[in-house]
């Protein structure tokens, strides 16, 4: 089961498009026709500076996640991963 790496770099799939909401956003993969939502405005911040930072963690320390909630994003990251909505950045 993949999971994430928050020291490698990451982004959203090319094919992922992410529509903000109030309770945080819908994100949806036009390849695969899956739809998830994050409900969480924090999450969504980390999401959309995953491609313009260098890692994972300083997306998520960029974002203001605390020390304490580091666990729980990085399981929120994993389910994206698994369903190719983020996927690993190569240079």
């Amino acid at each position: 089961m993949p999971g994430i790496d928050l020291d490698r770099a990451w982004d959203l799939h090319p094919q992922v498009s992410v529509r903000p909401e109030p309770f945080g956003a819908l994100l949806y993969h036009f390849g695969t026709r899956k739809l998830s939502f994050l409900k969480d405005r924090r999450l969504l911040e980390v999401v959309q500076t995953l491609g313009d930072a260098p890692t994972a963690r300083a997306a998520c320390t960029a974002a203001g996640v605390p020390s304490s909630d580091l666990a729980r994003y990085t399981a929120a990251l994993a389910a994206l991963v698994r369903s190719r909505m983020v996927v690993e950045r190569t240079p």
